[in-house]
């Protein structure tokens, strides 16, 4: 399960693409959540292990989109 601004960050980066045709940049990111580019860095961290987007911190300002929308948790 996402957090608050995990979920904001993946919202932001899908929109984004889908109106602009390109994925923000991290300061763009800081931008529009007001975090800093470290936190930003963070959560894309946490988005690519989570299998959410394709990004590496070696190429900060490429991403790609996996999954726009956070998974459902099916409980047993």
């Amino acid at each position: 399960m996402l957090s608050d601004i995990e979920r904001k960050v993946l919202r932001v980066i899908s929109n984004y693409t889908a109106g602009r045709r390109r994925t923000p940049t991290v300061d763009e990111l800081c931008t529009k959540t007001g975090r800093s580019r470290g936190g930003i860095m963070t959560v894309l961290d946490v988005l690519s292990r989570e299998e959410y987007i394709e990004w590496q911190q070696s190429e900060p300002d490429t991403m790609t989109v996996l999954e726009a929308w956070e998974r459902k948790e099916y409980s047993k």
